[in-house]
């Protein structure tokens, strides 16, 4: 009898202890997320330089479905604010944005989209409240290129994070140069479509 009672007493302890070791590492729903613009049909054997394809998000109005949303809990402590290293690598067609600041050559910081037809990939953070672009470009055209890059954003524990991505009219650049983008082998390669995937290499609390 007393060995029970003396389970009993002990077994909120063991769960809190459980769920501890099961609570997620702040930035891990993060991590291996990938934005993924597939083409319908199968990946031609030899496709022609600069073709585009129909986007397979669409499900209606090309100019309304083609875009898909996730929204994530970022974890972590509140009221502590981290340092996120996140490295991006994927298959690309270009965009341009304005009014914000550009970060490198393809990160974009704030602002908006400056182009009503080319693929838009988007993280928003909840809070500090602020947002980025990851395929910035000083023009757009039928051009298609690997980016494979590492950036640094404060995000604040518990703060919520939307990744999304807009085709804006049902249509993309194929990878009609079949890229791929080396030592990334979470997906198969080369991509029928466009795809970025992040991984986050580094998170630190910040004092």
């Amino acid at each position: 009898m007393k060995n029970v009672r003396a389970l009993l007493l002990a077994l909120p302890f063991c769960l809190s202890a459980l769920f501890a070791q099961k609570a997620p590492s702040p930035g891990a729903s993060l991590d291996g997320y990938r934005f993924e613009f597939p083409c319908k049909g199968k990946m031609p054997d030899k496709p022609k330089k600069g073709s585009g394809c129909q986007s397979a998000l669409v499900k209606g109005d090309p100019f309304k479905t083609d875009n898909f949303k996730k929204v994530v809990d970022f974890g972590g402590q509140a009221g502590t604010r981290y340092a996120v290293t996140l490295r991006v690598r994927g298959v690309v067609e270009p965009m341009m944005y304005k009014n914000g600041k550009m970060d490198g050559e393809h990160f974009y910081v704030g602002g908006e989209p400056n182009n009503k037809t080319y693929n838009i990939y988007k993280i928003d953070v909840a809070s500090p409240k602020g947002h980025f672009f990851l395929n910035r470009q000083d023009r757009v055209g039928h051009r298609i290129f690997t980016i494979d890059y590492e950036k640094t954003i404060e995000i604040d524990g518990g703060s919520k994070i939307t990744l999304s991505g807009d085709g804006q009219n049902g249509k993309l650049i194929s990878n009609f140069s079949k890229l791929v983008v080396p030592g990334l082998k979470s997906v198969a390669q080369p991509y029928h479509g466009q795809f970025i995937q992040l991984d986050v290499l580094k998170v630190e609390a910040l004092k």
